[in-house]
């Protein structure tokens, strides 16, 4: 978790590290293919490795995250992965500190001042990768981290390292807002080339105060015992001033990872079947869509076999079943028969195989939003339901289904083609969005506590394959969806989902002091990933 020595540059990172063992003074010669820690590196190309790597693998469709999340269960360990909560000592986010710090020297050093995009976007990238980490394992080194005279950083508290990042957040909106606001045709210019999300100074406003906002409904739990954050009114005042807080108003300002030949969609777009014959859509997800009668069921998985043996037709909800997560690997692969040769009889649902499998790009699937306005709309619908600002709730969750539909290029009247887990053609079904509309789960509640429910289970289901992590952390905040647990196929000792990752491993050899006083503080001295941290308690 802590930087050990010095900022790696850039020039470093992409060379490679030249180890040092056993030397002797005067042994030690500069590389001249290696850029030293003082050297100047282009702001340009920082940005670009931000951008690039601000998505971990984990986070990607079909990744682990849709698993944790039940959107997705792995049958077989060999193709798929284990579907084990036992999630243990957690990766770290200080690669992106580690170049958002370089970001933000070198672009003083090189722009002469603390007001240029570039020191703006570093404040984002800082607040991004404390909140990254601080929302897997609880108190961090965060305002201490990166200084090379500090080894063993001292721990901030969650709290602190909320404080310290959503100050970051604003402070780099408003030094965006200032130069638009002295050039306004910045506005709708791109930023920088290198930013291989395409995006203009306004987008990255867009994203910056999107994402403050799902990072201050996070902190829902903590919103009226913590006044120095200010947290519902933070929420009010971006909301209330629009000309200095944009925020996004359409899918069109969507955060988009954008996949291509080099960078593809997933390993399991490779038109290698075996890959889609050894996982299942998870029953949380299908158990909701298919009650809803929504049509995001056509699109995300196939009819269970069993069930078209059974005389069901491909457009019959009950038809798509999904797998239980609590069962053993074993009992789920004998269940869904995806052994070779395939059973007709297969008990579960399987994905999508023309949506997600038939293009190395994903050009079949629908985009990779990691933050976007569906997300955003759900937010809104939350805090009118809490009560942080004013608005009408059901208006803003009608539109996150709107927008989550228009992710998936859904429209009323259209045909879809139904295949089975190879492909195959099926049949066909025409889309009713009036009839998903109409159901009476659907229908928003003027029940406060029902009408919450909804909210958060339509968020989920907009966030299939996509946000990475954050249908998960919603789960711990909310207990919403009820994600299914208790059987031997959550893997952990108690059979329970767990509450967070446990610290890397290497935090308590190198920071022994400050991890264990952390942990001490936090958990009773056990590093314990059944217990919550400060934002869920």
């Amino acid at each position: 978790m802590k930087l050990r020595s010095y900022i790696i540059p850039f020039a470093l990172a992409i060379t490679g590290m030249v180890s040092f063992t056993g030397c002797q003074k005067g042994d030690l010669i500069d590389n001249p293919n290696v850029a030293g820690a003082s050297a100047v590196v282009p702001v340009p190309l920082l940005l670009n490795a931000l951008t690039a790597n601000l998505i971990r693998s984990s986070e990607l469709p079909w990744g682990s995250s849709a698993i944790a999340e039940q959107y997705v269960i792995s049958n077989y360990a060999y193709y798929r992965g284990s579907n084990s909560y036992n999630f243990g000592n957690t990766t770290d986010s200080y690669d992106i500190l580690k170049y958002a710090l370089k970001l933000q020297q070198q672009s003083i050093a090189q722009q002469g001042n603390q007001t240029n995009k570039y020191y703006a976007l570093s404040q984002f990238f800082k607040a991004y990768s404390g909140i990254w980490l601080t929302q897997r394992v609880g108190d961090i080194p965060f305002s201490q981290a990166g200084d090379p005279t500090n080894l063993t950083p001292k721990y901030d508290t969650q709290h602190d390292v909320y404080k310290s990042a959503l100050a970051m957040l604003d402070n780099a909106n408003t030094l965006l807002g200032n130069l638009i606001a002295t050039t306004p045709a910045l506005a709708n210019t791109v930023l920088d080339s290198n930013d291989i999300f395409g995006f203009t100074y306004l987008q990255w406003q867009k994203v910056i105060n999107t994402y403050r906002l799902r990072v201050l409904i996070s902190l829902s739990k903590r919103a009226t015992d913590n006044a120095d954050l200010q947290i519902p009114q933070q929420f009010a005042t971006i909301i209330s001033t629009p000309a200095k807080y944009p925020i996004m108003v359409a899918n069109s300002d969507n955060l988009v990872y954008k996949f291509t030949s080099v960078t593809k969609y997933s390993i399991f777009s490779l038109n290698y079947n075996p890959y889609n014959n050894y996982a299942n859509i998870g029953n949380t997800y299908l158990n909701i869509t298919t009650a809803n009668q929504d049509p995001r069921t056509y699109l995300s998985a196939t009819p269970a076999p069993a069930q078209l043996v059974g005389g069901k037709t491909v457009s019959d909800f009950t038809a798509y079943v999904g797998a239980d997560i609590n069962q053993s690997q074993a009992a789920l692969l004998l269940a869904s028969n995806a052994g070779a040769p395939i059973n007709s009889q297969g008990a579960y649902s399987f994905a999508n195989f023309n949506r997600y499998y038939s293009s190395s790009t994903g050009a079949n699937a629908e985009p990779f939003v990691f933050i976007g306005y569906p997300e955003l709309c759900f937010n809104m619908a939350e805090a009118i339901n809490r009560g942080w600002i004013s608005g009408n709730a059901a208006t803003w969750y009608n539109n996150g289904i709107t927008a989550s539909f228009g992710v998936y290029g859904l429209t009323n009247g259209q045909s879809i083609t139904i295949g089975d887990l190879a492909g195959k053609t099926l049949g066909t079904v025409t889309v009713n969005i009036p009839q998903f509309l109409a159901n009476a789960n659907v229908v928003i509640s003027a029940d406060p506590a029902t009408q919450l429910k909804q909210i958060l289970t339509q968020k989920y289901i907009a966030m299939f394959n996509n946000s990475g992590w954050e249908s998960f952390y919603t789960y711990l905040r909310t207990g919403v969806p009820t994600l299914a647990q208790g059987g031997a196929g959550i893997g952990t000792p108690n059979s329970l989902i767990p509450r967070r990752w446990m610290y890397p491993a290497a935090e308590a050899v190198y920071n022994t002091a400050n991890f264990n006083s952390a942990v001490s503080s936090q958990f009773g001295g056990s590093d314990d990933p059944t217990k919550d941290m400060w934002m869920y308690k």
